[in-house]
């Protein structure tokens, strides 16, 4: 443990500030730091890694306390959404105790995962007082819907800002959030390492360079990866830069016009340190393939993005996927907890928002866990309302980490997918409503809806919604255990992002998926309304 504890050392040095007196201004850099603490302890007592639920007392004169491993007694409050209980308002803690405590919990095989875990909190806290440093300045800016979607914490992950490597001088030239623009860089792939179905670039993309011959063909490089590109054997590097984009919410996938994006692979880990944004072999090709299947299962007013013209060259750091969006405003589903978003869509609108997203959103993925067996893991990010003559539609995207089930599709008459990716497909109906909670429900639904509302109103609105989409299928068995697993459930289930995305590794958590671990619970909000 000695190398954790030099880590957790070396992040003290870094974050910690002097304590003062009186309550702490958010934008000031200890209140960041507190709020901070307090959002990663919340994080590892929802997941209990390391029993660290053994060290709450309901007994002591403070109520409901937790005790950290320098003996500090930290009280806790009863939590809202997806965890019991919660460091209660107030309370002024350091990464450093947080750290500290992590690091006397810990398993001795996880040191490695504990400190890339306390590297991860300092790159966030950094990142987060860069962020407010130059808030005003890109909101004087009119920024688009993507950059105010980066505004928002993520509602789980307490590490979001973080994106690991990067330097803070790459953080504002890069991420969403300081709505840069920048050029791309181009590579020179030989064209017997395409892998098949790899698409040419489409014309408003390709770049207006001379022909690389019959035998090369042109990857678009973000310039955050040129290092990664210029050490692949066989690729040539171009010098001149070409097309102007600008970063959307995922980071990786870039605005190349306003309804095109492109993606592309970037050497960060964001949400985990497990959770690489390069693009690995056939994930491209299983993400077109479910967005052919959805296709054939939207709902009216249900859109999919078209993904289907991509190209891979068998390197997780060589691969692109051009995004066509349909007419319309797109707003992501996150940008609706972004100040003054939402207010601004219902005066556009002219209607209730979030009434008229919850029945699309819950409506089309109810039907397609009953009807079909698929689950999709379209959360926040990649999920968007689309504005148009007057009405709203639901737009879906990066699909490559929906479940389906076989036996399902085929009763409903519908080959499966050919999945490369066999952890895609699954008859397991447990797994498919796991997925369901923890994307739809959690994350899609309840994260939107109570940080816009009061906590009974998002409730009630939440809870009469789904009911009433579980409703249309009666007696299926599917629709029962829906409902048993969502409505009438005295807890949901919930994800172990920190323990699966960064502190454990697979070969001791069995994860088959980081995304998709699961093992801990929360309070039912829907029964609470």
């Amino acid at each position: 443990m000695k190398a954790v504890r030099d880590r957790v050392k070396a992040v003290r040095e870094r974050v910690t500030h002097e304590r003062t007196d009186g309550p702490a201004d958010p934008r000031d850099g200890r209140g960041r730091e507190a709020e901070l603490a307090a959002r990663v302890l919340n994080a590892l007592l929802r997941e209990d890694y390391g029993r660290l639920s053994a060290r709450v007392s309901r007994n002591s004169r403070d109520g409901v306390a937790l005790v950290l491993a320098g003996g500090r007694v930290v009280r806790l409050a009863a939590g809202a959404l997806f965890q019991d209980f919660v460091v209660a308002p107030g309370e002024r803690l350091t990464l450093a105790e947080v750290l500290d405590t992590l690091a006397v919990i810990a398993d001795p095989a996880d040191a490695q995962g504990v400190a890339v875990f306390a590297e991860e909190c300092a790159q966030a806290l950094a990142a987060w007082e860069l962020h407010d440093e130059m808030a005003d300045r890109v909101l004087a800016g009119k920024p688009s819907y993507e950059t105010l979607a980066a505004f928002a914490d993520h509602p789980v992950y307490p590490t979001s800002r973080a994106r690991l490597g990067l330097t803070a001088e790459e953080l504002v030239a890069y991420a969403p959030e300081f709505a840069p623009a920048f050029e791309l860089r181009w590579a020179v792939v030989p064209r017997s390492l395409l892998a098949p179905g790899s698409a040419e670039l489409p014309p408003d993309v390709a770049p207006p360079f001379p022909s690389p011959g019959p035998d090369a063909v042109l990857f678009p490089v973000h310039p955050l990866t040129v290092g990664e590109v210029a050490r692949i054997e066989g690729v040539r590097l171009l010098d001149e830069p070409w097309l102007t984009v600008r970063p959307t919410l995922s980071m990786r996938t870039v605005e190349v016009a306003p309804r095109t994006h492109l993606k592309l692979p970037v050497p960060t880990s964001t949400l985990g340190a497990r959770n690489r944004r390069s693009i690995k072999p056939g994930t491209l090709a299983d993400g077109a393939r479910a967005e052919l299947l959805l296709r054939r299962l939207a709902d009216p007013g249900v859109l999919v993005a078209d993904e289907q013209t991509h190209a891979h060259a068998g390197h997780e750091y060589l691969a692109w996927m051009v995004r066509r969006l349909p007419e319309g405003a797109v707003v992501p589903v996150a940008a609706l907890n972004a100040p003054g978003v939402l207010a601004g869509l219902e005066e556009r609108l002219g209607g209730d928002v979030l009434s008229a997203y919850l029945r699309l959103l819950l409506g089309w993925n109810v039907r397609l866990f009953v009807r079909y067996g698929v689950a999709l893991e379209a959360h926040q990010q990649n999920l968007a309302l689309v504005l148009r003559d007057g009405r709203l539609e639901l737009l879906v995207k990066d699909n490559d980490g929906l479940l389906a089930s076989p036996a399902r599709l085929a009763a409903a008459g519908i080959d499966p997918p050919a999945f490369t990716d066999r952890r895609m497909l699954t008859d397991d109906p447990h797994a498919l409503a796991d997925v369901f909670v923890t994307i739809t429900l959690h994350l899609a639904a309840a994260a939107v809806v109570f940080g816009a509302l009061p906590h009974r109103q998002a409730a009630v609105l939440l809870r009469d919604t789904l009911a009433a989409a579980i409703a249309e299928h009666g007696d299926d068995p599917m629709a029962r255990l829906l409902r048993a697993r969502t409505l009438e459930a005295a807890r949901l289930t919930g994800k172990s992002m920190i323990t699966a995305g960064t502190l454990v590794a697979k070969e001791r958590t069995g994860a088959r998926d980081v995304n998709k671990f699961y093992g801990t619970s929360g309070p039912n909000y829907l029964r609470r309304a």
